[in-house]
C-alpha cells in the first residue's frame, strides 16, 4: 500500500510518501522553489516523493491532506462572529480567499496533482484527518514505543492549539485538547512579533535571544509578573487562557495591540532590523521561562492521564529545544521522541501515517534495534557524481575528486582543523528545519572567532545567534551534560562543567554586544551565553560518512565534535541541489565546498559574476 501525505496552503508545505508503513521519502516545497516557508501546493516535493518511491500518482492508494479545511472555515466564521464588530478588515481580506479557493480544496488538490500526472479520481482516495491528529501521528507512529503519551502544541489547527493523546499499537486516542483562541504557540509568536522578528519564522531567534536576558533579575521577574497577571492564566494542567483584550490575532491583521503592550512593558514594539536592547533580551527570557513552565505542566498532565513511560512530541512548539531540554531534565518520562519536522511540514508525514494505521487499520512494525523509523530524517533528494560534474562544467569550476573515502575525510578533517569553513553536501537531504549533516556548513568548535565569522561573513545573520554542535553519539557525555541520544538537534543541554570558562563578576551588567564574544569554554563556537548547546548526536547507522568525518577529526585533534549550521544564507531555504550549494558557496566567505566525492577550493574558483544581490533574491526572515 502506498500513501502520499500533503501539507499546504499555510506555511512550510511538504509531501511525504509511505509504502507498507515504511517512510520512503519526504521533502519541503521550499527546497525546490527556493522560497522560504513556501505555502504553495507541494507539486515539486510530491513529484520527487513519487519518483523516489517508483510510483505514478495512479498507483497511490490515497492522497491525504493534513487537516480539515471545512472545520477550519467553521472556526474562522465562529471567531469573527464572536468578536464582531471587530475584525471587519481581516474578515473582508480572508473571506474571498476562502470562498474562491479553500472551500474548493478538493478541486485545488486534484488539479495540482493533475499537473504531475492526470489522476484517476475514482481510483485514488482523498482523505482529510484533523490537524492535531496528523501531528500526533507524525510523532507516535515512527517512534519505537509500543505505548506512549503524545503531546502536540502549535499555534492553531482547525480548533485545537494543543492536545494530549495516548498512542497504543496502531491506535491514537485524543484525551484532552485546548482550543483557539487560547494558544501557547500564538502566545510565543506574539512575543516574537513584539520583539521585531517575523511570525512563523523568527520564533527560534526569540529563543536564541532569551539567554542574553539577565537571569533572575528584577526586570525579568517584573515582565513575568505582567505576563501572568495581565496576559495569561496558566492552569495546573498546562492550559493557557489568553486575555483577548491584548491580542489581535483572532480577527486582526497584527498579533497584538501595540499600544496596550507598550503601556504594559514600557517600550514600543521593536522594528525589524533595528538594534536589540537589554529590554528585548529580558522580555525574551521572560516569555521563554513562561513557555517552559507551560510545557512542563502539559507534560505532567499527559503523564497523569496516560501513566505512559514515554512521550512523543510534535507541533511548532516542539521545536523549542530549550523547553525540550528542561522537559528531559525533569524526568517526567523515561525518554522523549520529538519528530524532526515537528511543524506543519511534518503534518504531511503524519497525515500519511494516520491514513495507513487509522483509516486502513494496518498494524505497526517496530524495530527495537533502531532509534526510530525516520532513517535519521535523511528522506530527501540525493545527487550523484554526474550531477556535480554538470555544475562544475557550467561554472568552469576546478575541483579535486577522490575515489577513496578515507582520503577524502582525512583531507576535510585537516581543512577544518586549520580553521577553514566547509560547505558539506552529502547523501539525501534532511526533512525538517534542521541541517543534520547532509546540507550543512561545518567548522571547528575550538576556534574563538568562528561564531563571529559564521554569523557575519557566511550566514549574514544577527551576531547573537548561537551555533549547534554535532558530536559522535558515543562521545556525547565527554563534552555535554547528557548521556542519551539527540539525533535531530531538538534538545539543549549544558556544556560539560569541566570545559567551561567562568565569566567575570560584572558580566551580567554588560550589554548584549559586550557579552557576545566572551570565551565561554574550550568549544567557544558552539557554547551559548548560558553555557548551553543545541545538541545533535551523529550515529554510524544513519549517517556513516558524517560519523566517519568526526572520527577523522578526532584522530587529528582529540575532538569528535564540530560546528554544524544549515547550508544557506539568511532568508534562503537550505540548499537542495549541487547548483544551489555551489551558488551559496560562491556568494559567501566559505573556504571549501565538499559535494559527494568532490572538493572545491574557493581560492581556485573563477570570479563570481552575478548581477543580482542574494539579499534582494531572498526576503530576510
Amino acid at each position: 500500500m502506498t500513501i502520499l501525505g500533503i501539507s499546504a496552503f499555510y506555511h512550510d508545505s511538504a509531501a511525504a510518501i509511505i509504502q507498507d508503513g515504511e517512510v520512503i521519502a519526504a521533502a519541503q516545497e521550499e527546497r525546490f522553489t527556493r522560497k522560504k516557508h513556501d505555502p504553495a501546493f507541494p507539486v515539486n516535493a510530491a513529484r520527487f516523493c513519487l519518483e523516489y518511491a517508483g510510483r505514478s500518482i495512479n498507483e497511490v492508494d490515497a492522497v491525504v491532506f493534513y487537516d480539515k479545511p471545512l472545520l477550519k472555515f467553521e472556526r474562522l466564521l465562529e471567531t469573527y462572529y464572536a468578536f464582531a464588530p471587530k475584525g471587519l478588515a481581516s474578515f473582508m481580506m480572508s473571506m474571498p480567499v476562502w470562498v474562491k479557493e479553500k472551500l474548493f480544496l478538493k478541486k485545488l488538490i486534484w488539479d495540482a496533482l493533475d499537473s504531475i500526472e492526470k489522476v484517476d479520481r475514482k481510483k485514488v482516495k482523498l482523505l482529510f484527518p484533523e490537524h492535531h491528529l496528523s501531528h500526533a501521528a507524525s510523532a507516535f507512529y515512527p517512534s519505537k514505543y509500543e505505548r506512549a503519551a503524545i503531546l502536540t502544541i502549535d499555534g492553531v489547527g482547525e480548533w485545537a492549539t494543543a492536545s494530549i493523546c495516548l498512542g497504543e499499537g496502531n491506535k491514537i486516542t485524543i484525551l484532552k485538547e485546548l482550543d483557539f483562541p487560547h494558544s501557547l504557540g500564538l502566545l510565543y509568536s506574539a512575543f516574537t512579533y513584539y520583539c521585531g522578528f517575523k511570525v512563523n519564522s523568527g520564533e527560534y531567534k526569540l529563543m536564541g535571544l532569551a539567554p542574553y536576558g539577565n537571569h533572575g533579575s528584577a526586570e525579568v521577574e517584573r515582565y513575568k509578573k505582567i505576563i501572568y497577571d495581565t496576559l495569561i492564566d496558566l492552569k495546573e494542567d498546562g492550559s493557557v487562557f489568553l486575555n483577548q483584550e491584548y491580542f489581535n490575532y483572532a480577527t486582526g491583521l497584527r498579533m497584538v495591540y501595540d499600544d496596550k503592550w507598550e503601556k504594559l512593558f514600557g517600550f514600543p514594539r521593536r522594528k525589524s532590523e533595528t538594534n536589540l536592547e537589554q529590554c528585548h533580551c529580558d522580555l525574551a527570557l521572560a516569555i521563554q521561562e513562561v513557555t517552559e513552565e507551560a510545557v512542563l505542566r502539559l507534560a505532567r498532565e499527559a503523564k497523569r492521564l496516560t501513566n505512559a513511560d514515554y512521550l512523543c512530541m510534535a507541533g511548532g512548539v516542539a521545536l523549542n529545544c530549550v523547553a525540550n531540554g528542561k522537559l528531559d531534565n525533569a524526568k517526567i518520562f523515561k525518554q522523549l521522541f520529538i519528530q524532526p519536522a515537528a511543524g506543519d511540514a511534518g503534518g504531511a508525514l503524519g497525515a500519511a501515517y494516520a491514513a495507513y494505521h487509522i483509516y486502513y487499520g494496518h498494524e505497526r512494525k517496530i524495530d527495537p534495534n533502531k532509534m526510530d523509523a525516520l532513517k535519521g530524517s535523511y528522506l530527501g533528494t540525493e545527487h550523484g557524481d554526474s550531477d556535480v560534474l554538470r555544475v562544475a562544467r557550467k561554472y568552469r569550476a576546478p575541483y579535486e575528486h577522490y575515489t577513496d573515502e578515507a582520503a577524502l575525510l582525512d583531507r576535510v578533517a585537516s581543512l577544518i582543523a586549520d580553521g577553514n569553513v566547509i560547505g558539506w553536501h552529502q547523501g539525501r537531504m534532511e526533512f525538517g528545519p534542521r541541517a543534520l549533516g547532509a546540507r550543512s556548513i561545518i567548522a571547528d568548535t575550538r576556534n574563538p572567532e568562528m561564531q563571529k565569522k559564521l554569523n557575519l561573513k557566511i550566514k549574514y545573520r544577527e551576531g547573537f545567534r548561537p551555533f549547534a554542535p554535532v558530536v559522535a553519539a558515543e562521545d556525547v557525555s565527554e563534552y555535554f551534560e547528557h548521556d542519551d541520544i539527540s539525533p535531530y538537534m531538538l534538545i539543549v543541554k549544558p556544556v560539560k562543567q569541566s570545559r567551561i570558562i567562568p565569566y567575570p563578576p560584572n558580566f551580567e551588567g554588560k550589554n548584549l554586544l559586550d557579552k557576545l564574544y566572551f570565551l565561554r569554554s574550550d568549544m567557544p563556537a558552539i557554547t551559548h551565553i548560558d553555557y548551553s548547546a543545541r545538541l545533535q548526536t551523529v550515529h554510524k547507522e544513519t549517517n556513516p560518512r558524517f560519523w566517519n568525518l568526526l572520527q577523522a577529526f578526532k584522530r587529528k585533534t582529540g575532538y569528535s565534535v564540530l560546528v554544524n549550521t544549515s547550508f544557506n544564507v539568511r532568508g534562503e531555504p537550505i540548499v537542495n541541489t549541487p547548483e544551489d550549494s555551489y551558488r551559496c558557496f560562491m556568494r559567501t566567505d566559505m573556504d571549501y565546498l565538499v559535494i559527494g566525492n568532490f572538493i572545491f577550493d574557493k581560492k581556485n574558483q573563477p570570479d563570481w559574476k552575478e548581477k543580482d544581490d542574494w539579499r534582494s533574491e531572498f526576503t530576510l526572515d
